[in-house]
């Protein structure tokens, strides 16, 4: 159902309407229908949103941690009490089924309850007598006005990778959303102002390029968080760098499985089309290559096949439904082109998906669960990453030339292992070039207490979101060195 109004911008503690006169419809993936507009905002509006940010900033790094994340608790309850309307959000803007998006917001939640610890994160250290009478202190302080910069598919969980640290450590904040998804992150604001923060501590701005291009260039935003594709990564990466701000970039990824041929087969293959198909393929923890070794590559291309071809297509909200569409048209094309170029490289459609229609939803942009066989780890196919419902199959003769394809990719945000030996999970734990690494998982997301560790092309920065980086990221540390002398008595 379409929202009858314009989504607006939230600058300063109140909601505004964007001034721009350029505008896109917001889709539902599923029935191509528009369910509202979104404004793209113009530098303008940017510099509205840190002007508010800066202003807020000056008292807000003045109240005191145990102070600030009680609004962060307040926040976790509101996220935690409006659970279903925020996950049917997401499927309805997103396309993923209700229970991934539920997932979604939860993984989200742990972020903020992790945020709330920020009063024991941010201690610094302390040594006494480093020199006679002299004593070193170690501090951290907030950086002043952050932004994030987010993509469409977990508009719940992204930005709730980055503003609960970043404010609970005592600075600003300013979130772009992506503008295929953007009433998500309206409704989650809705739920901080709720919270009672105060103005200008939290500031929503929707866009397109125009719009990040103000935020990388702006003199005031001493920081960018950033997750999307691995080209938008490097250009954000190196405009805000350029300019002397502190990025940290998630990019790409294609992630490999191996299985072993003393693995649980069935369960490795479970995990394994969960991993692949799981939001239409659209996460950057989707596996999108499975390697079988030697004997296992027989029973493995057979199961998923089956496990494939079971998996049910349709509408999120709808009973029964496993998967949903891809975001849009332009992703679907891409999508299909990519398969018809893994085929013109020699692989094998063992299962092909471009001809999936939903009855009722005959507009959406479905993709069913694709399977390419015998795709060659040198191919182009199995370098792209494809963000969408399509696995390849490639084999490997041992565990050492199944780490070499791993370690071949320009990629490394995650890796995983079947097996039941330990020695052979330690050769691959030790050896694998990538930051998450899975052990008898399928995908291995860290728990909010840990860094989401990408690497290679997956990955621009030296800290990382969540847990402790989080908290090095969005401040400065400085250290005092104090000597006072003692008078003569």
């Amino acid at each position: 159902m379409r929202q009858d109004f314009q989504l607006c911008n939230h600058i300063d503690g109140g909601w505004r309407r964007a001034i721009a006169a350029r505008q896109l419809d917001v889709l539902n993936p599923a029935t191509a229908e528009p369910i509202a507009s979104v404004a793209l905002s113009s530098a303008g509006e940017v510099d509205s949103a840190v002007a508010a940010a800066s202003k807020a900033a000056l008292e807000w790094r003045r109240t005191p941690a145990v102070e600030r994340v009680q609004f962060l608790f307040k926040l976790k309850a509101l996220l935690e009490a409006n659970l279903d309307e925020l996950a049917r959000t997401v499927t309805d803007e997103c396309g993923k089924t209700y229970a991934e998006a539920a997932g979604e917001i939860r993984r989200g939640i742990e972020n903020v309850d992790m945020a709330c610890g920020i009063p024991a994160l941010m201690q610094g250290l302390f040594s006494e007598d480093i020199a006679r009478g002299i004593d070193e202190t170690l501090i951290r302080q907030p950086l002043g006005v952050v932004a994030a910069i987010t993509p469409f598919n977990f508009p719940a969980m992204i930005p709730l990778w980055f503003l609960p640290y970043a404010i609970a450590c005592g600075n600003t904040f300013i979130l772009k959303p992506s503008e295929k998804t953007p009433i998500t992150a309206q409704k989650i604001f809705q739920l901080a102002e709720k919270a009672g923060l105060p103005k200008g501590v939290v500031n929503l701005v929707h866009g397109d390029k125009e719009t990040v291009d103000a935020l990388l260039d702006h003199p005031d935003i001493k920081a960018i968080s950033f997750v999307g594709s691995t080209a938008v990564a490097r250009y954000v990466y190196s405009r805000a760098t350029a300019r002397g701000k502190r990025a940290q970039c998630q990019g790409g990824a294609k992630n490999p499985l191996i299985v072993l041929p003393d693995a649980d087969i069935d369960d490795a293959v479970k995990v394994a089309a969960e991993s692949a198909f799981g939001c239409a393929g659209q996460r950057c923890l989707a596996a999108s290559i499975v390697i079988p070794v030697g004997a296992a590559a027989k029973p493995v291309s057979e199961s998923l096949l089956e496990a494939a071809e079971k998996r049910r297509v349709g509408y999120g909200l709808d009973d029964g439904v496993e998967m949903g569409p891809v975001i849009s048209l332009e992703s679907k094309t891409r999508i299909h082109s990519l398969i018809e170029k893994g085929i013109a490289e020699g692989a094998a459609a063992l299962l092909d998906g471009r001809g999936t229609r939903v009855a009722g939803h005959e507009r959406g942009y479905f993709i069913g669960p694709t399977l390419l066989d015998g795709v060659d780890s040198r191919s182009e196919i199995a370098r792209t990453e494809i963000f969408g419902p399509v696995l390849s199959l490639s084999r490997a003769a041992d565990i050492d030339e199944a780490i070499e394809i791993v370690n071949r990719s320009n990629y490394g945000n995650m890796a995983c292992l079947f097996t039941r030996s330990g020695e052979s999970a330690r050769k691959f734990r030790y050896a694998a070039r990538a930051g998450n690494i899975g052990i008898n998982v399928g995908v291995a997301a860290p728990m909010a207490f840990f860094p989401f560790c990408g690497w290679n092309d997956s990955f621009f920065g030296d800290l990382h979101g969540q847990g402790r980086d989080a908290v090095a990221f969005y401040t400065d540390s400085k250290v005092v060195v104090e000597r006072w002398p003692i008078s003569p008595r």
